[in-house]
């Protein structure tokens, strides 16, 4: 049985079994936003594009790879000191299933919307933290979309084997004025890994600034 996280629980990455979950799926879903038009006779649809992205951290705290949207441009990642965007990390540890520019329309169809592939095996022995972060590229902030989930799960981009555990965000006022999500971090204590579901919403209205944020306030 999934857990259902809520926020700021800490979790072990065990299964029922007592095996440790090394190879896993960490999938985002979420929503565009539709309303009614034209006297409610016809509905309107506005995409959500949503990116999801991790950072990984070493002992020292400092930036050792990351995952985030080749589509970012260079000129404004140079201002933020940010090198450009990649799909899979440098030892294939991690890797991404590339960008949805749109989110689900009619409705959550049950399926992640961007999803990066974890293999723990794969990662480098410096690695101690990885953040896991979505930013809103439009112009909506998260109390507009319908929802916004994460999710753990064994499988692969196209199959879900089985839920190990998931989060809900759904659209509340505190989130009004905010565009970046910090969604939670797998992090290394005592050789073994754990998640923590974080959940806090910003204000941040490029992703730079939320990696900003996650180095000075939660690493």
């Amino acid at each position: 049985m999934a857990i259902n996280l809520q926020k700021g629980q800490r979790i072990d990455l065990r299964k029922q079994s007592g095996d440790s979950l090394t190879n896993f799926c960490v999938g985002v879903n979420w929503g565009a936003i539709e309303s009614k038009a034209l006297f409610g006779l016809s509905k309107k649809v506005t995409s959500v594009d949503l990116d999801l992205s991790c950072i990984m951290l070493n002992s020292a705290k400092q930036v050792c790879d990351h995952l985030y949207s080749p589509l970012y441009r260079q000129d404004v990642l140079k201002q933020f000191g940010l090198p450009l965007g990649k799909l899979v990390t440098r030892e294939g540890a991690l890797r991404h299933s590339g960008d949805d520019l749109a989110g689900d329309t009619g409705g959550d169809d049950g399926l992640d919307n961007e999803i990066i592939t974890v293999d723990l095996s794969k990662l480098s022995a410096d690695v101690e933290q990885i953040y896991f972060f979505l930013n809103n590229v439009g112009k909506e902030d998260f109390s507009q979309i319908p929802f916004a989930k994460i999710r753990m799960y064994e499988g692969t981009t196209k199959s879900v084997k089985e839920v190990f555990a998931s989060y809900n965000v759904a659209a509340e006022s505190q989130y009004t004025g905010r565009k970046a999500l910090i969604m939670g971090k797998l992090y290394k204590k005592d050789g073994e890994w754990k998640f923590n579901a974080i959940g806090d919403p910003t204000e941040d209205v490029f992703f730079g600034q939320t990696i900003q944020r996650l180095l000075q306030s939660y690493a």
